[in-house]
């Protein structure tokens, strides 16, 4: 059984939507450009945990010349990057209590999101085709459990009772793709913000405008799903 850090107990999964003209005119070149102008190459991987703890490629953030121009580059790469975000949160410390069988996070956290994906991109008239989802590789095992979880979601098993048009693509973190970066660099926030709204919360701040959101402004249920 997976063990829950008392300090961080939450799973935050986010479903970074992107237009694929904006994604390729705009979001690739400008995260390629944030790498060249702070690493002098294209091949680091922008990973959330290892920026915090500045590790590995990130161990120059100790230096406060180079730290303070990183993040400001950084948060402007982030305002910047055309997309509508759609977060599930779930505290696993609860969910493990409540449930006499909890179901897997991860699992539960990829179904809230999928329904609301799927409603946002009908409700901006994408009802043909098929929209593919890619998903970060966790190893055989897991990767063929997400899929089958994938598939029996999109399959009608969500509370919408309906079939979604969508199609799941696991990739590799050393693919370097920008899309699962800008991903993994939203999730603690928004953890974070769930744990403690009172505190200081930059980078939560930055995101907030880019939730999914009903037409009066509310992202609760909309854009953020936090279960339980």
């Amino acid at each position: 059984m997976e063990s829950i850090d008392p300090a961080y107990p939450m799973f935050v999964l986010a479903f970074c939507i992107f237009a694929t003209e904006e994604y390729a005119a705009r979001v690739v070149p400008a995260m390629l450009r944030f790498k060249f102008r702070h690493f002098g190459h294209d091949q680091v991987i922008l990973h959330e945990h290892d920026i915090r703890k500045s590790r590995g490629a990130f161990a120059f953030l100790f230096d406060a010349a180079r730290r303070e121009p990183f993040f400001e580059d950084l948060n402007r790469l982030m305002v910047d990057a055309p997309l509508t975000l759609v977060a599930s949160a779930i505290n696993k410390e609860r969910h493990g209590t409540r449930y006499r069988r909890p179901g897997d996070p991860y699992h539960v956290a990829m179904g809230f999101g999928l329904e609301r994906v799927y409603q946002h991109l009908r409700g901006r008239g994408c009802r043909d085709g098929v929209t593919h989802l890619v998903f970060e590789r966790r190893g055989q095992k897991e990767d063929a459990r997400l899929e089958e979880a994938f598939r029996r979601v999109c399959g009608g098993d969500n509370l919408l009772r309906v079939p979604l048009p969508f199609e799941i693509v696991l990739s590799d973190k050393k693919c370097n793709s920008a899309g699962l970066q800008v991903a993994d660099l939203v999730a603690r926030p928004i953890g974070r913000k769930i744990l403690d709204p009172s505190q200081s919360n930059r980078a939560y701040d930055l995101l907030e405008p880019k939730f999914r959101t009903n037409p009066e402004g509310r992202k609760e249920g909309w854009g953020l799903k936090v279960f339980p």
